[in-house]
């Protein structure tokens, strides 16, 4: 039997030579994915700047603000890594956030074109397009013979349910195209002569895939280690592994240097700049994968659609999992038949592959076992590492995200193995038709749920905020920003996207200081102004407002700098309703009567009522 290309393999597939009939084979596979692309967000194209995003419109506007910002940043000369417009007086350290940076440059022109909602849905569906093709490309150019196993394979990856599920406004997990780029970059070091070069390449790639998605960088490589040391460790690879680990290791160090250079003041930020913090503002326990959701079904696929979803993960944007059991068994058949017919160099692969995925299945379920939503006290390995530096700052459950390549991988080589070696009897080729059916069908993705989202109030699109702004004052929304109300980021990046000027924002959504024990929190730790105005917009109802409260309230006004208070007519909440009405009485309590302008209410704080709790 031929030897099949697989991952430790430098020779082409025989059949990589372009023809006529691959070149349809690439086209099918670029429309497949484009079509798919733009099924999965079809209903943000509706109207990009009047939708969001159900289940996760809080991080769609995070993102659509830093697309905002990063532009802004690059055509300013300001500080991409650090801002003050966000979270005054203290600022916000996006090196230890989410910061896309290389999106928002790439993309700036596009961004002040056609505004940061559309240039966000354009990423978006340009991500789950280039992540088919990418793995596309690794697969048919390097690892299999078959167009069409490589197309399986590749679009499985692509739309897989963890995928498909933070396609809900995720940029950083979206950008699955790193992945095999970062794979290909690896093991290209091994090439002798070839070590300097790689190793600047690669340099770039971890530098590039840092400021997208650090942690889907970090979970690349962890996977990338483990596969690396069982196969090298195999037997029928050892001879092999030597030969190969000289320049592999020049090349490693090559890249150490390229990427160290490029990332050396983000990482300083990272680690040791202000407002760092370690740990994450997401609870690890809950965000752990249910051991019952490997063989469940997403919410967002046909099964989903038919009523077979569950509500295993830990919000609609976490399913990283949930294959489903026809999938599970479809990938232990395709493991076993690949091994019975492999020569011991391709099972070295095999066991490689097979020990990843199991490692980081258990690893996703976090430090305590969780069974179809029943949390057991049994301890479980990630508890021995959750203390960790970095490893602390990553979620458990996106661990389970390395499982989906791997089966990706299976599925691939299947079907370039049948294609190769037709099954002589029939019922046997019938059961691989109808088990690969049964498998990914119902894995299918449906459309993202979206729905209409407050407009930008005329107040802030036609300009009028810089009538009662001065330049680089502040101005807040009620209630204050954080991740459950996130309009006045949205208003800041309109602002910076449309060349308006900059007004700053107390509070804002982002990760920071200030959490139990020293690790990170969402925003900023509560005071007495928005910790009122959250509740009155939660709850409908005015709190109790006494002398001492009205003091506080302006101590914090003052601590901000805060020159305009804004109420919109509809405020956007993120995970709940709020009561504007409330919201208006309690504000009147506190400031004052407010003044009508353009379409929104308005509190303006003079200088010396800001300076009255605390006179100079």
């Amino acid at each position: 039997m031929p030897t099949s290309p697989t991952l430790a393999a430098d020779q082409p597939p025989a059949a990589a030579p372009a023809t006529g009939r691959g070149r349809r084979a690439d086209l099918s596979v670029l429309l497949a994915a484009v079509v798919l692309a733009v099924w999965v967000t079809s209903g943000l194209w509706r109207d990009p700047n009047s939708r969001a995003i159900t289940v996760n419109s809080s991080d769609q506007a995070l993102f659509e603000w830093l697309l905002a910002f990063g532009g802004h940043a690059l055509t300013h000369g300001e500080n991409p890594f650090f801002t003050h417009l966000v979270n005054v007086p203290d600022g916000v350290n996006l090196a230890v956030n989410t910061s896309i940076t290389v999106y928002a440059a790439v993309f700036a022109p596009l961004t002040y074109l056609i505004g940061p909602p559309a240039t966000f849905l354009v990423i978006l569906t340009l991500n789950l397009v280039a992540t088919a093709l990418a793995w596309y490309w690794l697969l048919s150019r390097h690892l299999v013979r078959s167009r069409l196993a490589a197309g399986v394979g590749a679009l499985f990856i692509a739309y897989s349910p963890g995928m498909v599920s933070h396609a809900n406004a995720h940029l950083n997990w979206t950008a699955g195209w790193l992945v095999p780029l970062l794979t290909w970059g690896v093991f290209a070091l091994r090439r002798p002569g070839r070590w300097l070069r790689g190793g600047i390449v690669l340099g770039v790639l971890v530098a590039v895939a840092f400021s997208i998605a650090a942690e889907g960088l970090f979970f690349t490589a962890l996977a990338l280690a483990v596969f690396l040391a069982v196969w090298a460790l195999h037997p029928a690879r050892r001879a092999e592994a030597r030969a190969a680990l000289p320049p592999f290791l020049r090349g490693l160090g090559v890249t150490a240097l390229v990427a160290g250079a490029l990332l050396a003041y983000p990482l300083w930020l990272h680690f040791a700049g202000p407002q760092r913090f370690h740990g994450t503002g997401f609870d690890p326990v809950i965000h752990s994968e249910d051991i019952a959701a490997f063989g469940a079904y997403p919410q967002r696929s046909l099964a989903g659609a038919a009523g077979l979803g569950t509500n295993l993960a830990p919000n609609p944007t976490e399913e990283n999992s949930f294959f489903g059991l026809p999938l599970l068994l479809l990938a232990v058949a395709c493991f076993v038949a690949l091994w019975r017919r492999a020569d011991p160099a391709r099972r070295a692969t095999l066991a490689a592959l097979g020990v990843t995925a199991a490692l980081f299945s258990v690893l996703s379920w976090g430090s305590l076992a969780k069974w179809d939503g029943r949390r057991t006290d049994q301890l479980l390995p990630f508890g021995l590492l959750d203390g960790l530096p970095v490893v602390n700052a990553a979620l458990p459950s996106r661990l389970a995200l390395v499982v989906a390549p791997v089966i990706g991988l299976l599925l691939a080589y299947t079907v370039d193995q049948l294609r190769a070696e037709p099954p002589r009897r029939r019922p046997v080729a019938t059961a691989w038709a109808v088990g690969f059916a049964a498998a990914l069908v119902p894995l299918l993705p449906t459309p993202l749920a979206t729905s209409a989202r407050p407009p930008v109030p005329e107040f802030i699109t036609a300009g009028t905020w810089r009538q009662h702004v001065s330049p680089g004052g502040v101005l807040t929304p009620l209630p204050l920003t954080l991740d459950v109300t996130p309009d006045g980021q949205r208003w800041q990046a309109y602002a910076l996207a449309h060349r308006q000027g900059e007004f700053r924002i107390p509070a804002g959504f982002f990760l920071g200081p200030g959490g139990p024990d020293g690790r990170g929190r969402i925003g900023p730790p509560p005071r007495t102004f928005d910790t009122l105005m959250d509740q009155a917009g939660r709850t409908g109802l005015v709190p109790i407002v006494t002398e001492g409260s009205i003091q506080l309230c302006l101590a914090d006004l003052r601590y901000w700098g805060v020159e305009a208070v804004v109420l919109p007519d509809e405020v956007h909440g993120a995970k709940y309703d709020l009561d504007e009405d409330a919201l208006r009485r309690t504000a009147t309590a506190l400031l004052g009567p407010p003044r009508r302008v353009d379409d929104v209410w308005l509190w303006e704080v003079p200088a010396a009522r800001r300076d009255e709790a605390h006179p100079r």
